[in-house]
């Protein structure tokens, strides 16, 4: 089967169509994984990155754009890997010391949280922080920084040169808004 009639048929949902265009494409992952053989990541490691660029290009690949797939896949596991590279260069610039195994449970016995809840934790601050930038106004934002700082109705008023009833306002909009938020 050609690579098009493949992917119409993963398009559709068939999970055959998606084993066989791996397989067909893993020889091409590790040809572009061994153009990389000299660098700090091992041989598999390259490969399984090259093969995340395989599924990504499978998953986004759109015939209309006038790209054959084998090109645009080759591009795609080049691109995976190169940037796992830039990734883990960037890892080796931080000291050692400064690194803390994921075994270690220090962490779970000074907060209690392990290393799963406190990468949901900092998803569910990152999703706030998009949410509070997207979808407040600047004014909003900045009541909502001095009510979370402790500061009364009058202090923001005063700090902001607004009434009080300009400050209610805006809180009142600031929870309607987030009321609908779920993490």
């Amino acid at each position: 089967m050609e690579d098009e009639h493949l992917l119409r048929l993963i398009k559709e949902g068939n999970s055959d169509a998606t084993n066989k265009l791996i397989i067909r494409y893993r020889s091409v992952v590790e040809v572009i994984a061994l153009k990389y053989i000299d660098s700090p990541l091992e041989k598999d490691d390259l490969v399984q990155e090259g093969m995340i660029g395989l599924l990504a290009a499978i998953k986004s690949f759109n015939s209309e754009k006038g790209t054959k797939f084998s090109t645009y896949a080759s591009r795609c596991i080049n691109n995976s890997i190169k940037s796992a590279l830039k990734k883990f260069s960037r890892m080796k610039d931080i000291p050692q010391a400064n690194l803390i195994s994921l075994e270690d449970e220090t962490l779970d016995s000074q907060f209690g949280l392990s290393a799963e809840d406190e990468y949901l934790a900092k998803e569910s601050v990152n999703t706030l922080t998009d949410i509070l930038y997207e979808g407040l106004s600047s004014f909003e934002n900045e009541v909502l920084r001095l009510h979370m700082v402790g500061c009364s109705y009058n202090e923001i008023a005063d700090r902001l040169g607004k009434n009080t009833k300009a400050i209610d306002n805006a809180i009142q909009r600031i929870r309607k808004k987030l009321n609908g938020v779920a993490f």
